[in-house]
């Protein structure tokens, strides 16, 4: 079968491109940008675009269908060949579903942690040599691809976004894979620009409930009241099953989780990972890894690329970076490492790049989220907000908004690195949270400053 990636540079799109080749499909691809690991990553496959742009003479009768991403606009000239063409268009999401058809798909969702969870249960398998087939949208340790498909496995794991398949699809990616066992995490309103409000942004999730296959099963954070709620009141026909943060506690910065067998050493922090922990390890039961297996493993699992990710540490300072970017994330990254570590002094610099976190009507969901460091960043670039065709921001609206007293504003990526550089690093914390790069940050470059 031959196919034709539109967008094939994308995080998903270029993993699902390369284990589509390695199952014995021919590729194609285009992209008029493509970055870093991506490039590199596609290039080793020789699945890398000759040169950038988007080129409707590849589009002919010869594909059997197109793979579209979300990064190509509808007006796309590759788009409207194929469509011209009669050539089948899919989503990745819709792609993906096509592959699991005959398997047990189980999905992983969210407004925040399905990241880290689906991590988590992928690590388990892993451990317990359990082969599924699987999609996560993070880098994770000891595995090369991120998608792997076959057609022997019985199981397939998804990632569960809701955000839109593509630029003619306008479904939320998890409405499309129909769960036989689906988890959720929780709900905290996310992507202003899709869902305007968050009414409409809680009826995805119900739509998502309502998708499960008749018969399946619903592992869902009993803490969330709005989710139980959604729970609560579908007539779906599916089996439930409630988890809650588990008992822990943290001995010299060390997080010791409560298990029936004794106590348990992680490499994870924060209550926001042990609620993680407790919804991954009711997936790993339902997909047939025992529960002291399930323990045995997550003593080894360092966490998502990204996720909370220590990036130095020198004698009593810890630098960490973490991909927080709505309220909900901001407030339970912060709140993680203040109770890990309650005697250093916390530095937090968060970085609004998206466009939920640069609309004014959304900022004041930042209210109070970063009022447990000790001292206070938020950058943002007047680039940012011109890439996305937004009005500007007021450093003044900013501190409204976070309502922080002492709340440093930032707008320029070189003021940010001198902020940084003059830090008293001895016996502290550094917290970088963002979707972005900090205005070009050189992370390495931080290791010097100590």
């Amino acid at each position: 079968m031959k196919l034709h990636f539109i967008a094939i540079g994308g995080s998903a799109m270029h993993n699902l491109a390369i284990a589509l080749q390695e199952k014995g499909y021919y590729i194609t691809g285009s992209d008029d940008a493509i970055y870093e690991p991506s490039r590199s990553r596609l290039a080793k496959q020789s699945l890398l675009p000759a040169e950038m742009g988007w080129f409707p003479e590849k589009i002919d009768a010869t594909i059997d269908a197109v793979v579209l991403g979300m990064h190509a606009r509808e007006n796309n000239p590759e788009i409207l060949k194929a469509q011209e063409l009669g050539i089948k268009i899919y989503s990745y999401p819709e792609f993906l579903f096509e592959q699991s058809k005959n398997k047990t798909r189980v999905v992983i969702a969210g407004s925040h942690g399905k990241t880290t969870v689906t991590s988590m249960i992928l690590h388990v398998l892993n451990y317990n040599d359990r082969q599924v087939d699987y999609m996560v949208g993070a880098q994770l340790e000891g595995f090369e691809n991120m998608v792997h498909l076959t057609e022997e496995n019985d199981f397939i794991l998804l990632e569960g976004d809701e955000y839109l398949s593509s630029a003619i699809d306008r479904r939320p990616k998890f409405h499309l894979y129909r769960p036989n066992i689906a988890l959720l995490t929780g709900i905290a309103w996310d992507h202003i620009n899709v869902f305007p409000t968050f009414e409409n942004y809680v009826d995805q999730f119900r739509i998502f409930i309502d998708s499960i296959v008749s018969g399946g099963i619903l592992v869902y954070n009993e803490e969330d009241k709005e989710l139980t709620k959604l729970v609560e009141e579908t007539t779906n026909q599916i089996r439930k099953h409630p988890y809650s943060t588990p008992d822990y506690k943290i001995q010299n910065g060390i997080t010791v989780l409560d298990t029936p067998e004794g106590d348990l050493t992680l490499e994870i922090l924060g209550s926001h990972n042990m609620s993680n922990l407790a919804g991954a390890k009711w997936i790993c039961q339902h997909m047939g890894v025992d529960e002291d297996d399930f323990y045995e493993a997550m003593a080894s699992f360092r966490g998502a690329s990204k996720r909370l990710e220590k990036i130095v540490e020198e004698g009593n300072t810890l630098v960490y970076k973490d991909f927080a970017h709505s309220p909900s994330k901001v407030t339970a990254t912060t709140r993680a490492v203040r109770e890990q570590y309650p005697l250093r002094k916390l530095y937090a610099c968060l970085e609004l790049h998206t466009f939920s976190s640069l609309s004014p009507q959304f900022l004041s969901q930042y209210k109070k989220t970063l009022d447990l460091a000790d001292e206070t960043v938020v950058f943002y670039s007047a680039e940012a907000l011109e890439q996305k065709k937004m009005a500007p921001i007021s450093e003044e609206s900013i501190r409204n908004a976070f309502q922080n007293e002492g709340l440093k504003v930032i707008t320029d990526a070189t003021e940010l690195q001198q902020y940084l550089e003059q830090l008293k690093y001895e016996n502290s914390v550094v917290l970088l949270m963002s979707s972005g790069t900090f205005g070009g940050l050189d992370f390495e470059q931080i290791k010097t400053w100590i």
